[in-house]
């Protein structure tokens, strides 16, 4: 069933008929495939036309120069950006002497399809060359989730006619022009050939490159092999510097096909040696040639039946809902399936935005899907920024401060963010990756992993919190000079999230430090400084206004001058891009949930008045310039009892890429927006608030919903809950019991046994808020033609 976006509406998968040579890049980000490790994106198999060729290694960057106009002290030097890899997913078909280019000849028949049980990308297409001749083509794509460097293709071609004579070229490609990621010809000019060629090796089916970034230092090998049947055939293989092409010549009767399977595997790594990375990615071709292609895609659905077993969310009531929900959490798993001690940039690995930089989003948005899906890769996340933690100390120290500052963007862990006040000074970043730590510990109940990663981390960022604030002569304790979530505000005083989140993180610093106190001791934790970060923890600020009874987003924010939104016009949004931010700056205008996203990750915080004056008084100033907000406020509208305007919120964030309501998805998806539909689905409709010790549900359906179900995973169990219209299931899978809370009511489950609870009736939730002229949801939406 197609819809207005080009794609049409499935239950579990999405694709598109036919082909459009507009909008081509937003298809390709949208049929990307990942594990984590590996990104291919979804282009044609013969590689033109093409927008954004976009192979991707999670980690693989080259440095570039920071150019600024006037120096200042601790900026940044070098930057980093993601690099294309070598592209091993190039197929190109000669019928006759005619390459296959749908642009030329006749095209009879095109489709892909992205499987979200499958895992794979199908594309099957009918053409007729300029000659004459007639093929049918069908390719499915998959990459790993169960071998981390191994991607692969099942590649058939059909004569349709005959006798036709074919060659198949199939390719390594090193090297591809990367897009401009930035104006400045000094950041771009190492991007343009970043490889040293290092090794070429070709056998008869297969070959393997080696290659070395220039500046990083930062060795890559890809490898390919290729198992054929169907007609008698020529093979060969060659390879240069850039380019490794294994040939393949047959001539095929009429209804005679050929099937290749080729198998690439990728590694990269800035310690080992070349002939190690070689060795690694000739043995991952093996086994995986060894399993053939029925092997990995048996692998493949078995995994993913696993984790949609326990993960899926179903939504009755609204088809095009439940497929963009299913393709967020699809796109989330991919983004952090393997990741294995490594980032999740800020859109996976689907395309070149933000240079392949990870931002606070990730453990602000992902780690609470993956922590309660695949708390695995939520580990290995966590395990990542662990690792880094020495060159955070390293930050810090730079910016005279105690403690870790962890980095606004990064790839390797290193700071490479340009000096500029929304990102420099948001020290949240710091709290929030605290907070995931908190939340992981909690929900799986890893005391190895508290005492290993978690608590040293916590330790430190407690002491960066003690060095940033102070003690005011009211007896609070004061943050200054920082910038919170919303990056239309910069340089202020006692941002409300950003202080509640540092209360937590020093919180939970001096309990894991009592929890553990001879790991505390090694890293110089003495019972006087547990004391003062609780005494900190008890004394920080939370500006209120009293007058007008809201809390403010910082000091003194509802005293600023509100935004003109009469005098705005459509045209205008995004602000920044119409605006100078010193001008937004000095105004009551929000573009990401701030505020609200206080209420949203600490509603112990917040009374029910509190978090409803609060959430109608910054729905009048948001204008959902970024991609993060619409979750948020979807969450946070639901817990109010706004419904319906919860479930506007919704659509947008659930179709933020598939209808691309930015116009950005041709740089690739965001990963970020997409995890905060789990958040809108489960922590919103379903009620769920994991602040406290409990889990706590208040779950209640809007129209069109009739049923809304999901689960998530803690301490080793899987709880299911199926909300009806007038009562909620839950369901314990596993061993143990668990304790949660239903509309406040203590229930205590059983393994096994069932609990149906009533949904009780729901309290008038007052005037529906309203939001600046032309952004409500529904405005959005219909801007973009929905």
């Amino acid at each position: 069933m197609p819809h207005s976006s080009g794609f049409d509406v499935s239950p579990w998968g999405i694709g598109r008929s036919g082909w459009d040579p507009h909008r081509q890049a937003r298809r390709e980000s949208v049929f990307s495939l990942s594990n984590g490790h590996i990104g291919w994106r979804g282009t044609i198999d013969e590689g033109d036309p093409c927008e954004v060729p976009g192979a991707y290694l999670n980690g693989l960057f080259e440095e570039h120069p920071m150019p600024y106009a006037e120096d200042g002290y601790a900026y940044p030097e070098h930057g980093e950006a993601l690099i294309n890899a070598p592209d091993g997913k190039v197929i190109r078909l000669l019928v006759g002497d005619e390459p296959l280019d749908i642009r030329e000849g006749r095209l009879a028949h095109h489709e892909q399809r992205l499987d979200f049980r499958a895992g794979t990308l199908r594309r099957e297409l009918r053409w007729t060359s300029p000659a004459g001749d007639t093929v049918h083509v069908e390719s499915t794509r998959l990459v790993s989730l169960t071998h981390r460097p191994v991607a692969a293709i099942e590649y058939r071609v059909t004569a349709v006619g005959g006798p036709i004579d074919l060659t198949v070229l199939s390719e390594i490609v090193a090297d591809e022009p990367p897009p401009r990621v930035h104006p400045d010809d000094r950041v771009m000019e190492p991007l343009k050939h970043p490889f040293e060629p290092i090794e070429q090796l070709a056998g008869t089916s297969g070959a393997t490159l080696l290659l070395r970034t220039r500046r990083s230092g930062i060795g890559v090998a890809v490898a390919m092999d290729h198992v054929l049947e169907g007609a008698d055939c020529t093979v060969g293989t060659a390879a240069s510097d850039d380019v490794a092409r294994t040939t393949v010549t047959t001539r095929l009767a009429a209804g005679d096909s050929i099937r290749l399977v080729k198998i690439v595997a990728h590694e990269w790594s800035d310690a080992l040696t070349d002939a190690a990375l070689r060795d690694r990615v000739q043995a991952a071709v093996a086994a995986a040639t060894g399993l053939g292609w029925e092997g990995l895609a048996r692998e493949q659905r078995d995994y993913l039946d696993r984790f949609w077993d326990s993960a899926d969310i179903v939504l009755e009531g609204d088809a095009r809902l439940q497929q963009a929900v299913r393709f967020a959490l699809f796109q989330v798993l991919q983004s952090a399936a393997r990741t294995e001690v490594r980032s999740i940039p800020g859109k996976g690995l689907t395309g070149p935005g933000y240079e392949g930089h990870t931002f606070w989003d990730a453990e602000a948005f992902l780690l609470p899907v993956l922590t309660y899906t695949i708390p695995d890769a939520a580990a290995h996340a966590l395990r990542w920024r662990h690792s880094t933690l020495d060159l955070a100390r390293e930050r810090a120290e730079k910016l005279h401060l105690a403690g870790a500052a962890f980095p606004w963007r990064t790839v390797s862990g290193r700071e490479c963010s340009g000096y500029w006040p929304a990102g420099t000074i948001a020290f949240h970043i710091n709290a929030d990756i605290a907070v995931a730590l908190l939340r992981h510990v909690r929900v799986t109940g890893d005391a190895d992993f508290e005492r290993e990663v978690a608590l040293e981390i916590l330790v430190e960022t407690a002491r960066l919190w003690v060095s940033l604030g102070y003690r005011g002569r009211d007896g609070v304790f004061h943050i200054d000079g920082i910038t919170g979530p919303d990056e239309y505000s910069a340089l202020v005083d006692d941002n409300t999230f950003t202080n509640l989140a540092a209360r937590r993180n020093l919180r939970g610093a001096a309990e894991a430090a009592r929890r553990h106190p001879a790991d505390a001791r090694r890293f110089g934790v003495t019972d006087d400084e547990i004391g003062a970060w609780e005494g900190i923890a008890a004394a920080i600020a939370v500006p209120v206004d009293e007058e007008r009874g809201v809390h403010q987003q910082s000091a003194g924010f509802t005293d600023l001058e509100r935004w003109d939104f009469a005098a705005t016009s459509h045209d205008q949004y995004p602000l920044q891009d119409h605006f100078p931010y010193f001008d937004l700056y000095r105004k009551q205008v929000v573009k990401q949930a701030d505020l609200v996203l206080a209420l949203q990750f600490f509603p112990e915080e917040f009374s029910a008045d509190e978090t409803a004056r609060a959430f109608a008084y910054y729905e009048e100033l948001t204008v959902r310039d970024s991609s993060l907000s619409a979750s948020s406020q979807s969450v946070v509208a639901a817990r109010v009892g706004h419904l319906d305007l919860a479930i506007e919120y919704l659509r947008e964030a659930a179709t933020i890429d598939l209808d691309d309501l930015r116009d950005d998805v041709d740089d690739g998806l965001h990963v970020a927006a997409l995890a905060g539909v789990w958040s809108a689905v489960v922590s919103g409709l379903g009620g769920m608030r994991d602040g406290c010790r409990d889990l706590a549900f208040a779950p209640r359906l809007a129209a069109p919903l009739t049923r809304l179900a999901f689960g998530v995973r803690v301490a080793g169990s899987v709880l299911r809950v199926d909300v009806g219209a007038d009562a909620t299931t839950y369901e314990l899978v596993g061993e143990g019991t668990l304790r949660i809370r239903h509309f406040g009511d203590v229930v205590d489950l059983e393994p096994g046994t069932p609990v149906r609870l009533n949904t009780p009736p729901q309290s008038e939730p007052g005037p529906r808020p309203s939001q600046p002229p032309g952004r409500s949801p529904r405005e959005v939406r219909a801007a973009w033609g929905d």
